[in-house]
């Protein structure tokens, strides 16, 4: 579920963007009496995405529009299936059309994306593919949402989830060591500490430190093997930089516990959907 208070702040803002000073289109060429059906219709093969946000931008338009559920949140749909639709005043539904499908169309290709990555996996794989916080402004609760939909986790959703060592923290503090201490000093005690690593070295450096997770930093694939011999029992291993679908099933079978993949949000493209409207009653 999107938290009801964030959804409307969001479409408030998207609705406002576009309809900021009106639609003289519509008003012009639609009586305002009109009614209409509108159907949101697939044009290739996705994981659905987004009812709830077609449906608030929708509400926001015109309370009185009703909307119905085709296609369940997380099904695979093809070509000509209908997801959702829409009925009441045709200008509503005209004024609220772009918004809603600009939603729908992006949070359908994260699903569909991130159901790819995590299809990769080999059965029974005990492998976690996640997001990353390389997201949208804006939009990252939806775009998560859109990640667990497809089948895949979130990695951590603000700067305060968890304690994420990188290199250039590494840098600024002095070393790994340091980092980790001042860490282990200062954070929540709910916090678990991640720390990236570039090297076999600097892994031994981190697990003798007590990090709580290593990220393994476009390790070679032999070298990630011996990491995870190296970490077993002391810490959890991801790995993350050039993760592809087809590098899955080795990293899976390598033993590692996360796959963090940036691509989920930042590169996953907007699925074609479109609104087929018709006159109520035809």
């Amino acid at each position: 579920m999107i938290p009801r208070a964030i959804l409307t702040s969001i479409v408030e803002r998207a609705l406002e963007e576009d309809l900021g000073g009106g639609d003289p289109t519509t008003e012009a060429t639609v009586d305002e009496g009109a009614t209409a059906i509108g159907r949101a219709v697939a044009k290739a093969e996705i994981i659905v995405c987004g009812g709830e946000v077609f449906r608030a931008v929708f509400a926001a338009v015109d309370p009185t529009l009703e909307l119905s559920v085709e296609t369940a949140e997380g099904d695979r749909a093809v070509r000509g299936d209908i997801l959702w639709t829409v009925r009441g005043s045709a200008r509503a539904i005209l004024m609220g059309e772009r918004t809603a499908l600009n939603f729908v169309q992006r949070l359908s290709g994260i699903a569909t994306l991130a159901r790819r990555y995590v299809d990769a996996l080999p059965p029974g794989s005990r492998t976690r593919v996640t997001d990353t916080r390389k997201t949208t402004p804006g939009l990252r609760v939806l775009e998560r949402y859109a990640v667990r939909t497809g089948g895949a986790s979130n990695h951590r959703d603000t700067l305060s989830s968890a304690v994420l060592i990188k290199d250039n923290h590494i840098v600024a503090a002095g070393g790994i060591g340091e980092a980790l201490h001042r860490a282990r000093r200062l954070a929540p005690h709910t916090s678990k500490i991640e720390i990236e690593v570039e090297s076999l070295e600097a892994l031994d450096e981190a697990l003798d430190a007590g990090a709580d997770i290593v990220m393994l930093d476009n390790f070679a694939p032999g070298a990630i093997e011996e990491a995870v011999k190296r970490a077993a029992g002391r810490a959890l291993v991801e790995v993350s930089g050039n993760v592809t679908l087809d590098r899955l099933p080795e990293l899976s079978r390598s033993g590692v516990n996360v796959v963090s993949v940036g691509a989920l949000t930042h590169s996953a493209p907007a699925l074609d959907l479109s609104l087929r409207l018709e006159a109520a009653g035809a």
